[in-house]
């Protein structure tokens, strides 16, 4: 699926790489769309690991933000040698935060030098669970009916296509039907109009393929988790940010940070790379620990929370933008079976075989374990590769060290 470049297009997009000097010139609004996607392509092509989301426009959190008050340590319930090795691991696989909390109380929290608990980090793709707690915030508002919608009831410019077909359960759950996530160096190929086009979102409507039925092959990608923001856009008016500021940030007293959008003023990238607070991300866990139910106040419809949590025939891992722990694989892919990409470390069944997770490219990490009402995140850069007594990134350490450590029963 990966096509090549004609010499003529790579040394053009090597020129537009030269001349993309500052991020502003990207968001300058003399200058074409086509232009603007070029410049974008060159800079991914030279390091898709490393592509800056560009540009971004604010989400505004609580007016007044009061950090987690800290448990006293005998009050903590987890074991401080738990705590320590948890922690050290944390620190050895290149996180920026690691936090635990349990009970209602944060048990701990660790910075690395230069973070503090309101330092913005990027979500990767922790900005997935979030289209979900949208997505349940407009039910909860009367916005959006049903899950079972076809998207084309929001999105005007997909309806009489194929997409209509997709329902915005079809959208959390990866079974859209559209193309799985890869990677190409063509100018043209979907995957980069999808991407980096300044007008992404009509590229994803217009162009981006649908080689399966919807509802019958999972997909995992950017695609149909950033055609949520559509959805939202059209269900309630507002968009994007502006909905996700002000009915899931600011109601959980949470940080705000910036959102990645195809250009200042257009539409938001909403199935990634978000940046929050470590703090915002596990006030999300929080919400969805306690059944959509925020300090007394519901914020998600009653039992969404139960559907966000269970798996698909087509993938039983993966619910409504979150994974699920059980049934266990050692290694876990985040595409379909037989597609190329990362398969995530699991070197034994979670101790809760309830447990389920945020979990994000760079190994992101928000687990949550119902049964010892215990949440664990960690975020921050790539791990290192494992070599010199370094081992591989492991999503069952974190959360099954601090199980084994635990010194009094939950709630």
């Amino acid at each position: 699926m990966i096509a090549n470049l004609a010499g003529s297009a790579l040394k053009h997009l090597g020129l537009l790489a030269i001349a993309l000097a500052t991020p502003a010139m990207a968001q300058a609004p003399d200058r074409d769309a086509e232009t603007i996607y070029l410049e974008r392509l060159a800079v991914f092509l030279k390091d898709p690991g490393n592509l800056p989301y560009e540009p971004t426009e604010p989400l505004r959190g609580a007016a007044r933000w009061h950090p987690l008050p800290l448990a006293p340590l005998a009050k903590r319930g987890i074991s401080a040698e738990a705590l320590e090795k948890a922690r050290s691991y944390a620190e050895m696989m290149n996180s920026s935060a690691f936090m635990v909390w349990r009970d209602g109380k944060l048990v701990s929290e660790w910075y690395a030098p230069g973070v503090t608990a309101q330092t913005p980090i990027t979500s990767k793709s922790l900005s997935k669970p979030l289209t979900a707690l949208a997505i349940g915030r407009a039910l909860a508002l009367g916005k959006i009916k049903s899950i079972d919608q076809s998207i084309a009831d929001f999105i005007p410019m997909a309806r009489g296509t194929e997409k209509e077909k997709i329902t915005i359960r079809f959208l959390l759950d990866m079974r859209s039907g559209m193309l799985d996530q890869g990677f190409s160096r063509d100018p043209e190929h979907p995957y980069n109009l999808a991407l980096l086009h300044p007008d992404f979102g009509a590229r994803i409507i217009d162009t981006y393929p649908m080689p399966h039925v919807p509802g019958k092959h999972y997909s995992y990608g950017n695609a149909p988790s950033d055609a949520i923001a559509m959805v939202i856009e059209g269900a309630t008016g507002m968009r994007y940010g502006d909905f996700v500021s002000r009915e899931v940030l600011v109601p959980l007293g949470a940080q705000g940070g910036t959102m990645w959008v195809g250009k200042p003023g257009g539409l938001a990238h909403s199935g990634c790379c978000a940046t929050m607070p470590a703090d915002t991300y596990l006030r999300f866990a929080m919400l969805l620990l306690d059944d959509g139910v925020w300090r007394g106040k519901r914020l998600l419809p009653k039992g969404y929370v139960a559907q966000m949590r269970k798996g698909t025939a087509e993938n039983p891992n993966f619910g409504l933008g979150i994974w699920i722990g059980e049934p266990y694989k050692l290694r876990r892919p985040f595409g379909a079976p037989g597609m190329l990409g990362p398969h995530v470390l699991h070197s034994e069944p979670f101790l809760d075989p309830d447990l389920f997770m945020f979990d994000g490219n760079s190994n992101q990490l928000v687990a949550i374990s119902p049964k010892h009402r215990l949440i664990v995140l960690r975020v921050g850069a790539t791990p290192p590769a494992p070599k010199d007594g370094i081992p591989e990134w492991d999503n069952a350490f974190l959360p099954n060290t601090l199980i084994r450590g635990l010194t009094s029963p939950g709630k």
